[in-house]
């Protein structure tokens, strides 16, 4: 959901010479929400919300709920007050990912040279497929008819010659729409902008630029790099001037590495029994532990995220002696690190859990068969845990993640990860 900033003439062309703008920022229009009204097509029209309890946030709302005011991030509690008719719907967050995945070989189709960013935008380096498929915005467009004809929904598309001004241009195409900003016009379409638009402007460096009287991307263009430089820094303030003059030489990277894989849960109400904090905490490990096998990636550093009923952020993080993605032994350190947050007899309101320092998984750390965990010894806890993180996986694999889900905590000393099986389930 974007919400940056625009300027007075975001919507009007800035030119047709397509020359040199080969880099298309591809940004699905309130993705989650759009999945939604796709699947209930009678909703359309309505201000719909995607979100969970009234405890929970915002995760995607249709233009005419965000005409209330209502936007991403926002507690569904301020939501539900501004729009109280809204339409709220939970989230589907395995369907999410599935039209996800279907958008993004709509993408590959196009080209190779794509990076995908999030769940719902990518970039595209089309220099290559111009002369197969046709100039810029005609691949635009056949991108937005495709994902429109699969899937019911819209996007927007924007089109530059460097990857933060595409970007830029996306936001400012939406909803359903398209915008090329050509290489010549690059600075002056940047200039009518606040500095809140360029990459890595946040409430913090937008208020130290402006102390300097830096409120536009002109003003930073038009002053000099040490003022700017001294206004955030000497390698940001370098960074900022560069991108204020269009200068951006990032290439589209078709390979991008995950930085951190995280989950976190609200509460339905503030939560004093630390037993079910820690439960909520294993899941969460568990479902984080499932995200870096599939992803074939091991974690380093582990952390806990604690908000307590006064709302009250507290943070713990812990680097591993062996990088590993073994659910137990990840667990092992969550719950250590929660045993040192300093709650000051607050109930808790959300928690969550978060790896990173991420890596490919080496082959050392190869999985043993089943039979093979099964005859482990006790002391090599390390591939048992794998083993039977093995088994956990391929069950999901074919039921579905809630055949097998986290159980006792009483087990989680053993060398197993604790599960429950559902009673119900046929494994033959």
């Amino acid at each position: 959901m974007s919400r940056g900033p625009r300027p007075s003439s975001s919507r009007r062309s800035w030119g047709t010479d397509e020359d040199g703008c080969s880099i298309l920022h591809v940004d699905m229009d309130a993705f989650f929400a759009s999945v939604e009204l796709a699947r209930r097509p009678q909703l359309k029209g309505l201000p719909v919300i995607v979100g969970g309890s009234e405890r929970a946030v915002v995760l995607a709302a249709t233009y005419e709920a965000r005409a209330w005011g209502i936007h991403s991030a926002m507690p569904m509690t301020v939501a539900r007050r501004l729009c109280p008719q809204a339409v709220v719907i939970p989230p589907d967050m395995s369907a999410y990912r599935e039209v996800s995945r279907s958008v993004m070989e709509i993408l590959g189709d196009v080209t190779a040279v794509m990076e995908q960013v999030s769940v719902d935008e990518a970039f595209l380096d089309v220099s290559g497929a111009r002369r197969r498929l046709g100039r810029p915005t005609v691949i635009a467009e056949r991108i937005r008819s495709d994902v429109r004809r699969r899937h019911g929904i819209g996007c927007s598309v924007g089109i530059a010659s460097t990857k933060f001004v595409a970007k830029i241009a996306s936001g400012h195409a939406k909803p359903d729409g398209v915008m090329l900003v050509p290489r010549d016009a690059t600075v002056a379409y940047l200039r009518e902008l606040p500095v809140g638009a360029l990459w890595g402007v946040g409430e913090r460096t937008e208020a130290a630029l402006a102390r300097w009287g830096m409120t536009t991307v002109a003003d930073i263009a038009d002053s000099d790099v040490a003022t700017v430089q001294r206004a955030v820094g000497r390698v940001a303030g370098a960074h900022l001037h560069d991108l204020a003059w269009g200068r951006d030489p990032r290439p589209v990277s078709p390979v991008r590495r995950e930085k951190s894989v995280g989950a976190e849960t609200t509460f339905a109400r503030d939560e004093h029994d630390m037993g079910r904090v820690q439960t909520a905490a294993l899941d969460l490990t568990d479902r984080c532990a499932s995200r870096l096998r599939e992803l074939g990636l091991v974690a380093r550093t582990v952390s806990v995220k604690v908000r307590t009923s006064d709302f009250r952020t507290l943070t713990r993080s812990r680097t591993l002696p062996t990088p590993s993605d073994v659910s137990r032994e990840l667990y092992l350190t969550v719950r250590d690190l929660l045993a040192t947050v300093d709650l000051g007899g607050l109930p808790v309101r959300l928690v969550g859990v978060r790896v990173e320092g991420l890596a490919a998984a080496s082959e050392r750390m190869s999985q043993p068969t089943l039979d093979e965990a099964l005859a482990l010894t006790d002391d090599d806890t390390h591939a048992a845990g794998r083993g039977a993180d093995r088994v956990v996986d391929l069950v999901r694999s074919r039921f579905g993640r809630g055949a097998i889900a986290p159980g006792s905590l009483a087990a989680v000393g053993r060398s197993e990860l604790p599960t429950t099986i559902s009673p119900t389930l046929d494994l033959s």
